[in-house]
């Protein structure tokens, strides 16, 4: 399933002052140079593909010609910039060297055949190129960036007088995080301190010149990881001057009616993109929120409190008649990739937390006023989802016109803290005993379902959850956690083909988070 609510009509308003002190906070890129590690076969592995070790120490190829293949791995995920330096042997090179490369973040995306690709995201983003190198020798650099842990070289051809050396080939890798202000980990337990150092890596490599969503895939900035990326940053990176930056692009370049987009490109010049999603939205106002826990930054909450004010006017102007926020047809609210999710609770839940975090904001900024209205607000939409989402029967939350029973909903109803906490804990209790039908599959719903135990007291559920869920990832082998993990379908996609699917994605980054917030010794 693709994001496809594109608006209509698309007009993108431009703050100038705002985009000015965005670019004026553009981090350094922090650059370094990564040699592979060893030659690998890379071979199925069950129903899966492992990389067997061939070679260690790789310095250079055998010659090689037609058809010959050369797997190299560099001993964890990069992103960044590859070169390498082609030398012919034999007689003199009367023809280009012909060359196919493939990226992977996974052996999975080497071994696959890509060449009947037909998922719903652009082929574009697979990560294989085709050269020619017309002189040898050659020192060749790739222009483009890419992620990956292993690199497939292959020989389409050179000529039948001489064959190819590959040699010094680096890469070199690129990220706006500093790991020496990383504070220490203090944990007795081998199983968290690999869980902290999965995360760390995949939050690094995912901060670039702004809060990447994935470095393979979508490379952009998206309001929802966002979100988590900022949260663990704040425990790990530090990187609030980061937070602040991508704060002010989403406020500088909005969408009609002063609408925050989804996501944000940077290139050619900044600018937000014509997708809408209804919870993204609200999350401006949840990352400023926590921005200024942490910072403080008054001058910053003075610029984009009316920013975040407005978000939740236009999601306030979503509510029907019966004080819930309408189900119309459309995928206009995210919440998760489950197939068949019903929005309409999720949604109502998300505006009322949203809006519980507005408060604060409101009183931050000295609007007492609008900090009374949204009190009564959200007492409102609170009453209005006892009465028409509660169902006491179940004991659960319901979404849309079938009165669906999902993780998501119970969940979000947990942190919006409609319930008090005895009625949360019952409700969660309630949902991992008797696990609904419509499951979460993303480490984004994930994190929230973890942040909901532990706001409730629940510390050993959010603690074997966490260990069950990511540490699944890391017994399959993930060096940095992906986009998509299905523990009941560990191969899952939501575009059509697991080739596409990000292994380092941003909003799974967030055991860190948790680890360091509340785990440590």
């Amino acid at each position: 399933m693709a994001i496809s609510n594109a608006i209509k009509n698309f007009k993108m308003t431009v703050n100038p002052d705002f985009v000015a002190k965005a670019q004026a906070l553009t981090p350094t890129l922090i650059e370094t140079e990564i040699t592979p590690v060893r030659t690998v076969a890379i071979v199925p592995d069950g129903p899966d593909f492992a990389a067997r070790e061939l070679e260690p120490n790789f310095t250079a190829s055998n010659p090689m010609g037609r058809d010959d293949t050369l797997s190299l791995d560099f001993g964890g995920h990069q992103v960044g910039y590859l070169s390498f330096t082609l030398t012919p042997v034999g007689s003199p090179a009367d023809a280009p060297a012909y060359l196919k490369l493939k990226f992977g973040e996974v052996p999975y995306e080497i071994a696959a055949n890509t060449s009947d690709y037909s998922g719903e995201v652009s082929r574009a983003w697979l990560q294989e190129e085709v050269i020619h190198v017309d002189v040898l020798p050659a020192r060749v650099q790739l222009p483009r960036r890419y992620a990956f842990r292993y690199l497939q070289l292959v020989v389409l051809d050179t000529s039948a007088k001489y064959k190819v050396v590959i040699s010094n080939v680096v890469c070199k890798s690129v990220s706006s995080a500093d790991w020496s202000v990383v504070p220490p980990l203090k944990v007795s337990d081998p199983e968290l301190e690999r869980l902290d150092r999965v995360s760390l890596k995949t939050m690094h490599d995912c901060m670039q010149l702004v809060f990447e969503d994935g470095p393979k895939r979508d490379r952009r900035l998206w309001l929802g990881d966002l979100r988590l990326q900022a949260l663990t940053s704040s425990v790990t990176f530090r990187s609030d001057s980061l937070v602040k930056r991508c704060l002010y692009l989403f406020a500088g370049l909005t969408q009609n009616e002063g609408r925050v987009g989804a996501c944000l490109f940077l290139e050619p010049a900044p600018q937000v993109d014509d997708t809408a999603l209804f919870d993204y939205a609200l999350f401006f106002v949840s990352t400023l929120h926590d921005y200024f826990e942490a910072s403080r930054d008054r001058e910053t909450m003075a610029d984009l409190f009316p920013t975040a004010r407005r978000q939740l006017e236009l999601a306030l102007n979503e509510v029907d008649e019966n004080g819930i926020v309408a189900d119309r047809e459309g995928w206009w609210c995210f919440l998760d990739w489950g197939e068949g999710l019903n929005k309409q609770a999720g949604a109502h839940a998300i505006l009322i937390y949203a809006l519980k975090q507005g408060i604060k904001l409101a009183r931050w900024a000295g609007d007492e006023a609008q900090a009374s209205v949204w009190e009564e607000t959200a007492g409102e939409l609170s009453q209005a989802a006892l009465r028409h989402l509660w169902d006491e029967g179940q004991g659960f939350f319901v979404s849309g016109a079938e009165r669906q029973v999902s993780w998501a909903s119970q969940v979000w109803f947990a942190l919006a803290g409609v319930l008090d906490q005895e009625g949360n804990v019952r409700l969660l209790e309630r949902l991992m005993a008797e696990n609904p039908a419509i499951p979460m599959v993303t480490p984004y719903m994930y994190h929230y379902f973890i942040d909901a135990l532990m706001e409730n007291g629940l510390q050993d559920q959010a603690l074997e959850a966490m260990k069950s869920y990511w540490g699944g990832m890391v017994r399959a082998g993930a060096d940095t956690f992906w986009e998509l993990y299905d523990p009941k379908d560990p191969y899952a996609s939501p575009y059509g083909s697991r080739a596409i699917n990000s292994f380092c994605h941003a909003w799974s980054g967030t055991p860190a988070y948790f680890i360091r917030k509340y785990f440590q010794d």
